[in-house]
């Protein structure tokens, strides 16, 4: 069993040592794994509001928008949204986020979003949405808000999907991106509703995490949890930057933990879970090969992981294909997949009755498939 360093219910792996005997009753096929997956209720902390354009919404917005270099044609992006590196994902990234240049952009995009989230059975989900993005390219600040949160509540009203959102600074807009992202986030009038955390997000290298820090105090300041990625791109020192400058809460991708057995032991000791996104880390070449993701490493030190898709049209993925790449990488049956969905429940910035309420709803799932 994989200890749950918050103390919960451990995640059940059908692991053994070699030389036993193979643990049968506790191995699933993938077409079982994959289908219990399917059904089961999910919460998705580390997913991008424009990373999550559906091909569809792309050539929808894109026809909107012709003098666009992306392109309308939906098998084309599935080409378009090849990437060498990490570089070339954030060039592509931003000629989509050029797409959304109205506030009915805005609200179509964000509702889309919400249908595939509850199409896969996701019950809640913290969008990373960055605002500086949309109002430097003339959307009106309260126009962009109305836009989201209007999608939001209908989301939640017509699907079940309860959506919350972590406004994120571009890194590789500088200090002035860092200014209007914290004052969108903090202004009374301005600031959305349904918005609970702070990130940061964009390349790492050349973008150091320390000069951040006092926007992340003005945002923690005013009732914000800091969640920023750091390590996907650079090594562990970066982790540490966000732990010491950032105060975070939850660390964004945290790749490169690993490299570091000490940052490990912090992470499980303080309960700061990581936001693991495996087809991620392998279409921006964070990591070479699936076999070669950290993941069971991170489990296997005490640190609590939880499994998100990051930008899942562009890498060819979704929420359920991650949970079962997770579930082969760490050998998973059935009650350790839904132990999984528990932790990143638990660990969300949901309240507690909500919270409840989604890890009662997996538990009943569980045990119906189990039973039947």
């Amino acid at each position: 069993m994989i200890p749950d360093p918050r103390g919960g219910q451990p995640i059940s792996r059908s692991h053994r040592v070699p030389g036993e005997e193979p643990m049968t009753d506790q191995h699933i096929s993938a077409a079982q794994s994959t289908a219990f997956i399917a059904g089961l209720p999910k919460a998705e902390l580390h997913v991008h509001h424009v990373g999550s354009a559906s091909p569809r919404i792309v050539s929808a917005l894109a026809a909107r928008h012709p003098d666009s270099k992306v392109p309308t044609d939906i098998e084309a992006l599935a080409d378009y949204f090849t990437f060498t590196d990490f570089a070339h994902f954030v060039q592509v990234y931003l000629s989509v986020v050029d797409l959304i240049r109205t506030p009915d952009d805005v609200q179509l995009l964000t509702f889309e979003v919400a249908r595939e989230l509850a199409r896969q059975n996701v019950r809640y989900a913290e969008l990373t949405i960055t605002p500086f993005s949309s109002t430097r390219r003339g959307i009106d600040e309260r126009a962009f808000m109305a836009a989201i949160e209007d999608a939001r509540k209908t989301a939640e009203a017509e699907l079940g999907v309860v959506l919350r959102w972590c406004f994120d600074i571009p890194g590789e807009a500088g200090l002035e991106a860092a200014e209007e992202t914290v004052r969108l986030a903090t202004t009374d009038g301005i600031r959305p509703e349904g918005l609970v955390s702070f990130g940061l997000g964009g390349p790492e290298i050349g973008v150091p995490r320390p000069q951040f820090k006092p926007y992340f105090d003005r945002a923690i300041a005013a009732g914000l949890r800091s969640v920023p990625h750091a390590g996907e791109t650079t090594g562990p020192e970066t982790v540490w930057d966000a732990l010491t400058h950032l105060r975070a809460e939850r660390i964004g991708h945290g790749t490169s933990s690993a490299q570091d057995p000490k940052l490990l032991a912090y992470l499980a000791e303080h309960g700061i879970p990581l936001e693991v996104c495996p087809t991620s880390n392998i279409a921006t070449r964070a990591v070479a090969t699936l076999d070669e993701h950290p993941l069971k490493q991170f489990v296997d030190a005490g640190v609590t992981v939880t499994i998100n898709s990051d930008d899942p049209p562009m890498f060819g993925t979704d929420l359920n294909n991650e949970y079962a790449v997770a579930a082969r990488l760490l050998d998973l049956d059935e009650r350790g997949i839904a132990a999984l969905a528990k932790s990143a429940v638990e660990v969300s910035f949901l309240d507690a009755p909500g919270k409840e309420r989604i890890k009662a709803e997996i538990d009943a799932y569980t045990e119906t498939w189990l039973a039947s």
